[in-house]
């Protein structure tokens, strides 16, 4: 009976062993690696019956029967996702290779998710519906922002990116843990394009700013070319200033001479730079003009088969508008320049001979005693040669070979024949000096009233020697 009780004994002790053994075998520790997610009779939430307990870097203690256990593995996940032929905002297609990486949230609300969701799916399995989740969200962040922007403002592109997936990614229990675009291209060339701008325009900056340092350098050089010779000439101005005043002046004259030099070739110097560097200015302007109608010409041509067409013809039509509006206004501005300078050098011109004039008959007024009339009488004192010559001109080339007179011989009332009549009023018709004086309004001098007197002997005589002439000739004729 002792036996007996002894077996009793040691089958019970086995059967407590072997019981705590399995209690304490249900005790699941879970690794910090994963998450340990318990189900069955697990209790109720907030919102009714959980469907899972979800445990990470604790443990916990799985009743037999009632619950059951699995972990779910946090090891991340590489998912490589090459889209292509998304359409953006500006219906242009563009390929987005990436490269994502996934795991299993361990946020308290999303690990819910992964048990609900991924419990029991392979790691094969996560990837591909991570793969088709993010596939969805990069193509709709790609509709929604414009070729420009993705390029250029890549982290918004990479935020916009991570914002949709993560919250996808979340539903099912996943997190985003990073995001790596490598390349974007799009079908058309435009990305490329936009690239091949930006660097013309670099290079350009650099060539800007390597001619405006070279610039600044030359002009620096010039200006210490220029103090080192005025020093000189300074220094040779004070080195004969103790020699005698001829030696002085000498100096002062040869210091000058060389102050003037070097301010010319100071100016020589500085104008050939100025206009190496405009020149320099201009030839990049031309070439980053260039650059950037080539790019805008590569832009246009990538863009839509009838919009962009149209647009390039527009930017023609007003860059050959704006040239001839140019050279028109370039046109307009020489003539106007042309009439004007004409026309200041034409009342330059009048402007200096009236003065001269003006001042030609001041000093003859000066010179007739300030009398204005005396002054008009030398004036017609200087003219009176060419008046007489033009007098005596009158009737002397008047050609007369032969004048045949057929006279009665009775004289007129005054004794003269019709021969000497002729004669006389051939001469007198020449106008004489004192009606001419008259008309002027003036009294001829005395030393030519003189003069008249004279001439009208002169006359009396010619009349008389010409009525002798007709009267031999009568009695000739007799």
């Amino acid at each position: 009976m002792g036996g007996t009780f002894v077996i009793i004994i040691t089958a019970v002790v086995v059967f407590i062993f072997i019981l705590l053994l399995s209690l304490f075998r249900r005790y699941k520790r879970c690794p910090s690696d994963r998450i340990l997610v318990v189900y069955g009779k697990v209790g109720k939430g907030p919102s009714g019956g959980r469907s899972a307990k979800c445990i990470h870097g604790g443990a916990a203690f799985i009743w037999p029967i009632i619950q059951d256990y699995e972990f779910l593995d946090l090891t991340p996940s590489s998912i490589e996702v090459n889209l292509t032929n998304a359409l953006s905002r500006q219906n242009i297609r563009v390929d987005v290779p990436s490269r994502f990486t996934v795991g299993i949230s361990t946020e308290e609300g999303i690990m819910n998710n992964a048990a609900e969701r991924l419990l029991g799916l392979t790691q094969q399995n996560i990837h591909d519906l991570a793969k088709d989740i993010i596939f969805g969200q990069l193509r709709l962040v790609v509709a929604t922002m414009d070729i420009e922007e993705i390029n250029s403002n890549r982290d918004k592109f990479l935020a916009n990116v991570a914002s949709n997936v993560e919250a996808e990614l979340k539903k099912i229990g996943l997190k985003l843990i990073n995001v790596n675009v490598t390349d974007i291209k799009d079908e058309s060339g435009y990305i490329e394009a936009l690239g091949k701008e930006a660097a013309a325009k670099a290079i350009n900056d650099a060539k800007k700013s390597v001619a405006e340092k070279d610039r600044d350098g030359s002009i620096g050089a010039a200006n210490a070319m220029q103090d080192q010779r005025v020093q000189v000439a300074d220094a040779n101005a004070l080195a004969v200033e103790g020699e005698n005043l001829a030696q002085i002046k000498v100096a002062q004259s040869e210091a000058l001479r060389r102050e003037k030099e070097a301010e010319a070739e100071k100016l020589a110097i500085a104008s050939e730079k100025v206009q190496a560097a405009k020149a320099l200015e201009e030839a990049y302007a031309a070439e980053q003009e260039a650059e950037f109608a080539r790019a805008e010409r590569e832009r246009a041509t990538q863009k839509a088969d009838i919009v962009v067409p149209a647009q390039i013809d527009k930017e023609k039509v007003e860059i050959a508008a704006e040239a001839e509006a140019e050279m028109i206004r370039r046109k307009a501005k020489g003539e106007a320049d042309a009439i004007l300078f004409k026309a200041q050098a034409e009342a330059q011109g009048i402007y200096e001979i009236l003065t001269k004039q003006a001042q030609g008959l001041d000093q003859i007024v000066q010179a007739a005693g300030n009398d204005a009339q005396s002054a008009v009488l030398l004036l017609i004192a200087d003219k009176l040669p060419e008046l007489v010559k033009l007098q005596t001109e009158a009737i002397k080339n008047i050609k007369i070979d032969k004048v045949t007179v057929w006279d009665s011989g009775n004289g007129g009332e005054d004794g003269k024949t019709s021969t000497a009549n002729f004669i006389s009023g051939l001469y007198k018709s020449v106008p004489p000096l004192q009606e001419m004086f008259n008309m002027a309004g003036m009294e001829l001098p005395n030393y030519l009233q003189v003069q008249k007197a004279k001439e009208e002997a002169v006359e009396e005589s010619t009349e008389e020697i010409t009525d002798l002439d007709i009267e031999s000739e009568e009695g000739l004729s007799n």
